[in-house]
């Protein structure tokens, strides 16, 4: 019973992103991706309107951090929420909000951000970017992880 996700841009400018979780249909909240724009994942109690909000703030030009500082200002469940977002700049935010499931937490890197809660340990998202950093393949197979199909 775990939900881990990963939002990125890589050097060629291409945006993606990457989920799993117990949750039924998870792939239809959890991931947004435009173009051009960014990629963003909620998760944790999410409000699949972040979504959507989030890449128009980035349309709008506001920044990551920004973006994501918009989007949880006067959320009542904010402490719930964890989102992950990178822009088509590489520049990357991310939220876990005090009351995620424990262990849950985030990092961010250059063009991503790894967001993971009802964890075994604090050690997942940390190990997530070091896998993702550390891969030689193109995004999709960084995203997925070695191996998968």
């Amino acid at each position: 019973m775990a939900t881990y996700s990963i939002v990125a841009r890589d050097a060629s400018g291409t945006l993606g992103a990457a989920v799993q979780s117990h949750w039924f249909n998870v792939g239809a909240v959890v991931p947004w991706v435009e173009a051009g724009v960014g990629a963003v994942a909620v998760q944790s109690i999410p409000d699949p309107t972040h979504g959507p909000r989030a890449l128009a703030l980035l349309r709008e030009g506001l920044d990551p951090g920004d973006a994501l500082g918009r989007l949880l200002e006067g959320d009542p469940e904010a402490e719930y929420r964890q989102l992950g977002i990178v822009d088509a700049a590489g520049r990357a935010a991310a939220h876990t909000g005090a009351l995620c499931i424990a262990e849950a937490g985030h990092v961010t890197g250059q063009g991503v951000a790894v967001q993971a809660n009802l964890m075994n340990r604090a050690t997942v998202w940390p190990a997530m970017l070091r896998a993702y950093e550390g891969a030689e393949a193109d995004l999709a197979e960084r995203l997925y992880g070695p191996g998968a199909p």
